[in-house]
């Protein structure tokens, strides 16, 4: 006989034993495990200590998508299947997109654009699934590039090399000006919305984009880079300015 410690997975351990006891035909399932011949207490802390330090995590698209208890994973997860140029376009595996993607966004970037959109809604209020469907439907009609995607009409990896609307953060933008747009005119938002066809969204538009949206040429995350490329889109719109958004548009245009 032998003692056994768990060095890693004591968690997991403890779920399995608890599912045993709800589910005892589970004990024919089998697991993969590693064991270690036990060199001392010092080895094994240090074994501990690298399984933790090298562990791989996983990407957050795959967190998302797999999360059955977060009300707003549930909800982006039915939009996918609901907004027509959403379907099939978005990764829901990884947290980036290859240059020869088919795919438009991550699932983790729309994930955080919708979580943008909803700031100040309660997720669980009824009719928030439609609002939000409703709203990247509303968005795809002005930006029907996204639609030309989807029917292979033209690659994505043009629209990423081409133009900022196919990058995570004039996604998140859109987010962020759709919140204050449905909040401000809660009736007649679709229509203001179509005002976001006079935008040129080429990456060449250079005085528009560059600093606001681009460095170099290069598309930044960064969040005042994403608040902005929000700040164009409210603007757009017919949106007032908040006072720390006025106060970062002087910054800009200062240089700073």
């Amino acid at each position: 006989t032998a003692n056994m410690l768990v060095n890693d997975g004591q968690h997991r351990r403890a779920a399995i034993e608890k599912a045993l006891k709800l589910r005892p035909e589970l004990g024919d399932e089998t697991i993969p495990i590693v064991i270690f011949l036990d060199a001392g207490l010092k080895r094994s802390q240090q074994m501990f200590a690298d399984l933790n330090r090298y562990a791989v995590r996983p990407a957050r698209s795959l967190n998302i998508l797999y999360d059955y208890r977060d009300p707003l994973s549930a909800l982006v997860r039915k939009v996918i299947q609901r907004v027509y140029v959403f379907d099939d376009m978005v990764e829901l595996g990884k947290t980036s997109i290859s240059n020869r993607s088919t795919k438009l966004f991550t699932l983790s970037c729309l994930h955080q654009a919708t979580q943008e959109l909803l700031n100040g809604h309660d997720i669980s209020d009824k009719g928030i699934a439609e609002l939000v469907t409703d709203f990247w439907s509303e968005i795809a009609k002005v930006i029907p590039d996204w639609e030309r995607a989807k029917n292979n009409e033209i690659s994505s990896a043009y629209l990423r090399k081409n133009y900022i609307h196919a990058h995570g953060v004039t996604l998140h933008a859109l987010g962020i000006m759709g919140a204050a747009l449905i909040n401000q005119s809660p009736k007649n938002w679709r229509t203001k919305l179509k005002q976001l066809k006079k935008i040129k969204w080429e990456r060449s538009n250079t005085k528009l984009w560059e600093g606001r949206t681009m460095i170099a040429g290069r598309l930044s995350k960064a969040i005042n880079h994403v608040r902005l490329t929000a700040n164009v889109l409210k603007k757009t719109v017919g949106v007032k300015l908040t006072k720390e958004e006025r106060a970062l548009e002087k910054r800009f245009a200062q240089g700073e």
